[in-house]
């Protein structure tokens, strides 16, 4: 394991199916001038699928962090939260959630699933710079799992 910077080593997988909010952290990595590889994934499900390698057009390295909304068609936040928790290969992954949710429950229930920090979309500011700073600074203090 070496250590990580947010940078072409690292991986970030956005799962949300709100183009808005894609579009908006996609663009906050650009402002920002990260030269981290972003992938995308609508929902749990596909992001299941580039997680495992089983995706036909989508893949992803390690090491990486994944950036999770918790409402979401198909396979919603927690029901990935729990698959990924209770896959040998995939449970040691790094989650933050990103989600519009303020509710008390959904907070703790992402904390009882090891997320590594719970921000709501409204709290990391125009262009997700708080966001990307927190990522930033994140990558370069701890060194992740790899693969």
């Amino acid at each position: 394991m070496t250590s990580a910077i947010l940078s072409s080593d690292i991986t970030v997988l956005l799962v949300d199916d709100d183009d808005v909010a894609i579009e908006g952290v996609l663009r906050g990595v650009r402002r920002q001038g990260l030269e981290c590889k972003m992938e995308t994934a609508c929902d749990g499900l596909e992001a299941l699928q580039i997680l495992r390698g089983t995706h036909e057009n989508k893949s992803i390295t390690s090491p990486f962090l994944i950036l999770l909304d918790l409402n979401m068609p198909r396979m919603d936040g927690f029901q990935f939260l729990e698959a990924v928790r209770a896959d040998n290969q995939l449970r040691n992954s790094v989650i933050f959630v990103l989600t519009t949710s303020a509710r008390d429950a959904d907070r703790m229930r992402a904390y009882e699933e090891n997320v590594a920090g719970y921000m709501m979309k409204s709290a990391v500011g125009p262009q997700f710079v708080k966001l990307m700073a927190l990522l930033h600074s994140y990558a370069q203090s701890v060194v992740l799992p790899t693969r």
